[in-house]
């Protein structure tokens, strides 16, 4: 079974605007990307939706597929974090209120797996980790932590607001950075 592959954004777009005006940072928007975007309930592979990129001039708010194709064509929409360097690479934060994970039905008559949404307690939103690749994102992975080691044996990874910015500019070295978190940090809802 895949990694992470439904998540949701529900916050309105003054959100993103604010965070990095109190950040003294400048938003840019892409051209593709409307100061008014909707709502995403359920963002799956290869839908569009918000990230967020850095650059000199300050960060820029682009709507980007998710999932770029593998040489085999396969979507690549989670990504291995261990063992890589990503200095390199075109970073990336994924806003998003919350994430789902997905197991085996408690009841044997059910034929949907049950859905499980799990949220930064105490916070409206955060960030995950990602890259950008061809045109399109994807979700970083590590170990999972104890709040989803129950449910699954690898989690995205997910970044407090203040800590966003470490990633982008790789501020702190990546170990530090692409981690799961502590005990208690994420709340479960089972939502089917």
């Amino acid at each position: 079974m895949g990694m992470c592959n439904d998540y949701r954004y529900t916050q309105p777009p003054d959100t993103l605007r604010d965070e990095f005006s109190q950040l003294k940072i400048p938003l840019r928007f892409a051209r593709d990307a409307s100061p008014n975007y909707p709502p995403y309930e359920d963002i799956r592979p290869n839908q569009t939706a918000p990230i967020i990129r850095g650059g000199l001039e300050g960060v820029e708010l682009c709507v980007t597929p998710w999932a770029w194709k593998s040489s085999s064509g396969k979507p690549v929409f989670n990504f291995r974090s261990e063992g890589r360097s990503f200095a390199k690479s075109d970073r990336c934060l994924i806003p998003s209120d919350g994430f789902y994970e997905f197991t085996k039905p408690g009841d044997p008559k059910q034929r949907l797996k049950d859905k499980h949404l799990f949220t930064l307690a105490g916070e409206p939103w955060f960030w995950i980790a990602g890259l950008v690749k061809e045109g399109a994102f994807a979700m970083l992975t590590t170990s999972p932590g104890p709040d989803i080691a129950p449910y699954h044996d690898r989690q995205i990874v997910v970044l407090p607001r203040a800590e966003g910015l470490d990633w982008l500019d790789l501020r702190k070295p990546e170990a530090e950075i692409l981690r799961p978190l502590p005990e208690g940090s994420l709340t479960h809802e089972q939502v089917r």
